[in-house]
């Protein structure tokens, strides 16, 4: 005879059998109680929440990670949904802020980790910040810069990251332990002088970004339970082939970062950061020191000469076929040129930082 139970009864069952959450997961052996203890007291900043960091993001608060620092610059738009797994077309509606959606979607999947939600973009004045306090950093971004910056500052703080990165069919993948591995100017010395194309321009495919970041998360519960492997390895995959390859990344041995402690990337200093966003016809400008806007206020001045749109969390201004997006600490996006000097005078003229 089936009984039924009701809405009460299976919500004081589900309160009662919280240790049951991760049973499936302790019952591995190389994780087991005490791993899984220590996944829980850990702190993870993750940076970047696209296509790699929605899948991380996902498979970390499921694991059980106790506390997850999201860092996103960006908001979510329809042509994300194709790959960034934890969104959906309500967010993209709002132009939610990636982090803030992210934070909402995995407090409904855990309510029993921490999650912090941070809308900025990182640079050398504030990435230390970011980082302090943390266990491990996960490489979801999409730019060398980024990337640079951020083995500068765990080698400084002996913190171990784990970069991804994916374009077209194609991944790579590399655990990187401060006085254990190569860094990842042992790999790529420094930036090519012109961008890499990235998916903008070549495409993506999610299943590509979807084992890409897989790989990531295994090998972040690997580091954070005890269990990472010895060795500085990276990993290439192409998914359309059908194609894995591993290679060891060996030490430089006069590395600049790893082996000088010279991080040069950061120590740059600058009045503010213009970006060209590769492929999206943006240029993105960041003043060097976050000043807050009132965006109710700017809202209402931007009204009177074209069209505004403000979710409280950004606030989206149209005129004379430009988009600028702006955000509550001075920074925007300025969709429909890629010349940095109309950007700056738009930016000069309607936000006047």
């Amino acid at each position: 005879m089936a009984v039924l139970l009701s809405e009460r009864q299976v919500f004081d069952m589900g309160d009662s059998q919280k240790s049951d959450r991760y049973s499936r997961q302790v019952l591995f052996e190389p994780i087991g109680v005490e791993g899984q203890a220590r996944l829980g007291r850990a702190r993870v900043a993750l940076i970047g929440c696209g296509a790699l960091g929605t899948v991380i993001a996902d498979k970390l608060s499921r694991a059980g990670v106790g506390h997850l620092k999201i860092v996103d610059r960006d908001f979510v738009e329809l042509d994300n949904l194709q790959r960034q797994t934890l969104f959906n077309e309500e967010h993209a509606r709002q132009r939610l802020p990636k982090a803030v959606a992210a934070e909402t979607v995995l407090k409904s999947i855990n309510s029993e980790i921490e999650v912090e939600a941070s809308v900025t973009d990182v640079t050398p004045i504030n990435i230390e910040e970011i980082l302090h306090g943390c266990d491990l950093a996960m490489d979801a971004t999409d730019n060398l810069e980024t990337r640079f910056l951020l083995n500068d500052a765990c080698f400084k703080a002996g913190i171990p990251w784990i970069h991804g990165a994916a374009v077209g069919s194609c991944g790579q993948e590399m655990p990187i332990i401060p006085e254990e591995t190569a860094c990842y100017r042992c790999y790529l010395a420094v930036p090519p002088g012109e961008p890499l194309q990235g998916c903008d321009v070549l495409g993506v495919l999610n299943t590509a970004t979807g084992v890409v970041a897989n790989i990531q998360s295994t090998h972040a519960i690997q580091i954070l339970t005890g269990n990472h492997l010895a060795g500085g390895k990276i990993t290439f995959v192409d998914v359309w082939e059908n194609d894995f390859q591993q290679f060891e990344v060996e030490r430089v041995p006069d590395c600049q970062c790893c082996v000088e402690g010279d991080y040069m990337f950061l120590n740059r200093q600058s009045t503010s950061w213009t970006t060209s966003l590769c492929g999206r016809n943006a240029v993105q400008i960041t003043p060097a020191n976050a000043t807050e806007i009132d965006l109710g206020r700017l809202a209402c001045d931007l009204s009177k000469v074209g069209r505004v749109m403000d979710n409280g969390y950004l606030l989206v201004f149209c005129i004379d076929g430009y988009e600028m997006t702006i955000f509550p600490t001075g920074r925007s996006m300025i969709k429909g040129t890629t010349d940095e000097h109309i950007a700056r005078s738009l930016y000069s003229r309607y936000v006047g930082l």
